[in-house]
């Protein structure tokens, strides 16, 4: 399984990201043509290499014409430069997930409609280009997987078109919320909402231990130089080879009679997201014979709280139930298999060295279906002959 992960010890921002990205292989070249595509003008974007603390990467900064320097833009305006873009589809759809969360956090902090929200620093065109860029890299390197460490949030204060605001800014801490950060590792702003909202968005799984074969690393060079940290984003390209074994887990549950269900398609996206392992709804019968849910969260101790944080907020329970439990994986492998559409994840579990199942999965398969009009069925049955010849399932 192929997986991007994000070391954020000094934070992200858009800039930091896409430098680590360029860093990591995306041709710089590539982005710009990508990002030609925009019907928009006003800027350079500049790569150069530069270093903090001895440690060398990628700089990028996203240089302004003096009039588009305070462009103020609505969630609206900017989706209409994206879909009058001639971007493919899935960059498309990213960029605007991504605004999307940006414009939902800052309506909250300031307490308006997502749509009377006037981006300022946000709908400017050097965030654009950043959001934009981070699709488009995304895009390019097609991870099965993006993940990331807790975030660093630094401390401080800082400057910004409302004023002096604490940090984290306001709407970086809206739109991290159930998501592990730390903050005051530096006196300035490490993570901007930009950062955090394209983090947010790419990264399904947040941990600090990760077991990856590494097989690419980017460094990305932050514009503030630090004597407190490297003010560097690295991220790296490798591969899961495998899970397996016994780990100790928290269940959390509560029973829910009074929730609109349409609610609980977002809380299962949102748990996911907040780094939850398993994420279930189970039907019950309460007192007085009311039908209700049951709804039960997996997740590692580390991210107790986050969890149930995130079940309080999105969800109208009173209480949560939590165990500790142990999980008994089987053994794990992620083997990569050449397909007439690219390579394809096959996922094989083993039970005391045995081989017990092999499949596709499932993401891969539908982005396939997808991208090259074919049903679902058809590459689930293409792709398993390839596995019964491979000798994978043997």
């Amino acid at each position: 399984m192929k997986i991007v992960y994000y070391d954020c010890f000094a934070g992200i921002s858009g800039d930091m990201n896409l430098a680590a990205m360029i860093d990591l292989g995306v041709d710089a070249d590539y982005l710009r043509s990508e990002l030609s595509k925009l019907p928009i003008t006003g800027y350079t974007l500049k790569v150069t290499k530069d270093q903090r603390h001895g440690i060398s990467g990628t700089k990028v900064e996203v240089e302004l014409d003096r009039e588009e320097k305070h462009s103020h833009r609505d969630l609206s305006d900017i989706e209409s430069i994206i879909d009058k873009s001639s971007l493919n589809k899935s960059i498309k759809k990213t960029s605007k997930e991504i605004f999307r969360r940006l414009a939902e956090a800052e309506a909250k902090v300031h307490k308006k409609k997502i749509e009377d929200i006037h981006f300022h620093e946000v709908g400017a065109v050097d965030a654009i280009v950043d959001i934009v860029g981070a699709a488009i890299c995304y895009e390019n390197l097609k991870p099965d997987r993006v993940m990331a460490s807790t975030i660093e949030l630094g401390g401080g204060f800082a400057r910004c078109s409302h004023g002096n605001m604490p940090v984290p800014a306001p709407a970086t801490v809206e739109i991290l919320k159930g998501i592990p950060v730390r903050k005051g590792s530096a006196t300035f702003e490490t993570t901007t909402p930009t950062g955090a909202a394209i983090i947010s968005t790419l990264a399904k799984d947040f941990r600090d231990q990760a077991s990856i074969t590494i097989d690419r690393v980017g460094y990305g060079i932050g514009h503030k130089e630090s004597d407190e940290i490297p003010n560097v984003l690295r991220v790296f390209l490798g591969e899961i080879t495998e899970e397996k074994g016994l780990s100790a887990e928290i269940l959390h549950e509560c029973n829910i009679d009074d929730m609109n269900p349409e609610w609980y398609d977002h809380l299962m996206e949102e748990l996911f997201r907040a780094g939850a392992k398993e994420v279930f709804f189970t039907p019950v019968i309460m007192k007085k014979n009311r039908p209700a849910v049951k709804i039960s969260v997996l997740a590692s101790p580390d991210l107790s709280e986050a969890i149930k944080s995130m079940i309080y907020s999105n969800t109208t329970t009173l209480g949560i139930r939590s165990y500790s439990v142990t999980k008994d994986a089987l053994e794990r492998k992620f083997i990569p298999v050449d397909t007439e559409w690219g390579k394809v994840t096959i996922k094989a579990s083993y039970y005391r060295g045995k081989l017990l199942h092999a499949k596709p999965e499932y993401e891969e398969c539908r982005r396939i279906a997808s991208e090259f009009d074919l049903s679902l069925q058809e590459v689930y049955q293409t792709i398993n002959t390839i596995i019964e010849r491979s000798g994978i399932s043997k």
